[in-house]
């Protein structure tokens, strides 16, 4: 098992605001991990693909998946804290997909820092584009699910304060020293 407390993760449901964040922190010069739901959405589109969550839902878990498993993999080595915009846990019970056995062997023997950093749903910011397809009530439920899982799977839920971008950063940044340091 490998336990990266150096890993830590933004969650949470569609257009709360996890990958402005992402670019704040950035920005202040940490060590960020785009999200590769995105990426898969875009691929999938743009060859004719049936990899999109509304096409096939499996599909797209597991491509997902294999990205996020591969990114971990590709910092294991990495002693210098990192975010990464979602993890390997998004994919367990997505889109109503089951887990499947290899996912299940990434979530056990792949850890972040317990500590998982979570977008609640966020009405006066939340819009949808053309890869974020989610109504509103669709964004309460991945919220409420994500959540569910975490606890399930060992991990604990920080919720992030609706605020602006700037003071959700200090949030982040002062809660990932201390709990970095007491891990």
């Amino acid at each position: 098992m490998l336990i990266k407390p150096n890993f830590f993760v933004l969650t949470g449901g569609p257009g709360a605001g996890k990958t402005t964040l992402l670019r704040q922190l950035e920005a202040m010069g940490e060590r960020v991990v785009e999200e590769t739901a995105r990426a898969v959405i875009r691929e999938q589109a743009a060859s004719g693909g049936r990899g999109a969550p509304w096409i096939d839902p499996l599909a797209f878990c597991r491509l997902t998946a294999e990205r996020d498993i591969a990114l971990f993999d590709s910092l294991a080595v990495e002693t210098r804290r990192v975010f990464f915009d979602r993890g390997i846990f998004d994919s367990y019970r997505a889109n109503g997909v089951a887990p499947w056995a290899d996912l299940l062997t990434a979530l056990a023997s792949r850890r972040y820092n317990e500590h998982v950093f979570v977008a609640p749903p966020w009405r006066e910011i939340y819009v949808t584009d053309a890869e974020r397809r989610q109504d509103w009530g669709e964004a309460e439920r991945t919220f409420d699910r994500i959540v569910a899982n975490l606890g399930e799977l060992g991990y604990r839920p920080v919720i992030l304060p609706k605020a602006d971008v700037a003071a959700r950063a200090r949030f982040v940044l002062e809660a990932a020293d201390r709990l970095q340091s007491a891990g």
